[in-house]
């Protein structure tokens, strides 16, 4: 069977570290009888309203191929690919520098703060992790190879061609990747540690909170306990699958939650921007890998530290 050809190149430039949306026109039975506006008011006239489709057309905002204005009158062709750029809401700025941790023709690894997403999502656009350092590093075709939870701070790769990016996501993806993390939470003298926590993770599409429910497990972490003093805990966490908010969960399962977590063990109401004062204490500290690009071997630490134990 013979795949979908690659679509063009995108005609217009990244804004603000954000690449254009690219649509592909699909079939419709209507075709013959369909403008390209009626289209798009069909598509987005719901959420942005006619008049701001109509405005974009008079801006010249829809751009084909050519890079040339799309009219809105012109006749609806099924396969047609048009760009163009999304209003970004005002983002207020996270107050923390993207640190680089390692650079070279192949990789980018970055130590991410807490409070910003790695990629666009919801209302984070361009204060997010790869448009900052796109910004930053004047490259354009920087993607993620993995995400990091925007509460989370700590190590995120990133990947310099877009045509090695299959290769570094693929290790995530097969669970070739050593991640250890550094935690503060409770502690309590009645838990053994090292011990492995193994259970069943769901996470459902528009719930905050992932849950645990019975059944075969389909998450593991073990968790080592560092030192301890006044109530509180230093934690290495090494996940040996990647299920969301895995060692959140696994922790809370304990007793013991992070310090500071939003969700775990209540979810507490966003009433107002995120307070910089009281980060969550989890911090991706650790990669190593193989690289399978290179073939050599790869190893990463974090410079950040997790302000409740800020002199270890």
């Amino acid at each position: 069977m013979r795949g979908r050809a690659k679509p063009p190149a995108a005609p217009l430039p990244q804004r603000d570290g954000i690449d254009p949306v690219r649509l592909r026109l699909p079939e419709d039975p209507r075709a013959g009888h369909m403008t390209v506006r009626d289209h798009l008011l069909e598509r987005f006239g719901a959420a942005i309203g006619a008049d701001r489709v109509d405005s974009m057309f008079a801006e010249g905002r829809f751009v084909g191929a050519d890079g040339a204005a799309v009219g809105p009158d012109e006749p609806y062709t099924a396969g047609r690919h048009l760009w163009f750029h999304r209003d970004f809401a005002p983002e207020e700025p996270v107050p923390f520098p993207v640190g680089v941790v390692y650079r070279d023709a192949h990789l980018v690894v970055a130590d991410k703060p807490h409070f910003l997403a790695t990629t666009p999502r919801g209302r984070h656009i361009t204060e997010t992790a790869v448009a900052r350092l796109r910004r930053e590093l004047g490259n354009g075709l920087l993607q993620p190879a993995h995400r990091l939870d925007r509460l989370t701070a700590g190590l995120v790769l990133f990947v310099v061609r877009p045509e090695e990016r299959g290769a570094y996501q693929t290790m995530f993806r097969d669970r070739v990747v050593r991640k250890e993390y550094e935690a503060v939470a409770p502690y309590d003298p009645r838990l053994a540690f090292p011990r492995t926590v193994r259970s069943r993770i769901v996470k459902e599409r528009g719930v905050i909170a992932a849950r645990e429910e019975p059944g075969e497990p389909n998450s593991e972490s073990r968790i080592e306990l560092l030192e301890h003093r006044e109530g509180l805990g230093r934690y290495r966490l090494l996940p040996a699958t990647g299920r969301t908010h895995q060692l959140r969960v696994h922790m809370n399962a304990l007793g013991l939650p992070l310090l500071h977590d939003p969700v775990y063990p209540v979810v507490e109401e966003e009433s107002g921007p995120d307070d910089y004062a009281r980060p969550l204490q989890l911090l991706a500290r650790v990669l190593e890998f193989t690289d399978p690009v290179t073939g050599g071997p790869r190893r990463f630490e974090s410079g950040l530290r997790l302000s409740a134990w800020p002199d270890r």
